[in-house]
C-alpha cells in the first residue's frame, strides 16, 4: 500500500450488489481504467474500473448539497453512505 498517493476514493467496502448497465464514452472508461489502477497501487488490492464505478457515485452523491437537502425534505436517502464515508477519511 502507497503511503504518499491521496485519493479521494478510499479502500473499497465490501457491500451487496444489484448489477446495473450504463454506456460511457470510450475516454472516460481509460480514465476508469487508470484511476482504478491507481487505486489497486496506493491500496495494495486489485480493482477494476466496475468496482470503483458505485462507490464514486455514492460519493458524488453524498457529497451533493442539492440532492442531501431533497433528502431532508423527507425524500429517500442514499442507501448507502459507507462508501460514500471511506473516501471522506481521506480528505
Amino acid at each position: 500500500m502507497s503511503t504518499s498517493t491521496r485519493l479521494r476514493l478510499g479502500p473499497l467496502p465490501k457491500t451487496e450488489s444489484v448489477k446495473l448497465t450504463f454506456t460511457c464514452p470510450s475516454d472516460l472508461k481509460a480514465e476508469l481504467d487508470r484511476y482504478a489502477a491507481l487505486h489497486a497501487q496506493t491500496y495494495g488490492e486489485a480493482t477494476d474500473a466496475l468496482a470503483l464505478i458505485p462507490h464514486m457515485l455514492a460519493a458524488f452523491m453524498a457529497r451533493d448539497r442539492g440532492f442531501r437537502r431533497g433528502t431532508a425534505k423527507g425524500k429517500t436517502p442514499l442507501a448507502s453512505t459507507k462508501s460514500a464515508d471511506a473516501g471522506r477519511a481521506l480528505e
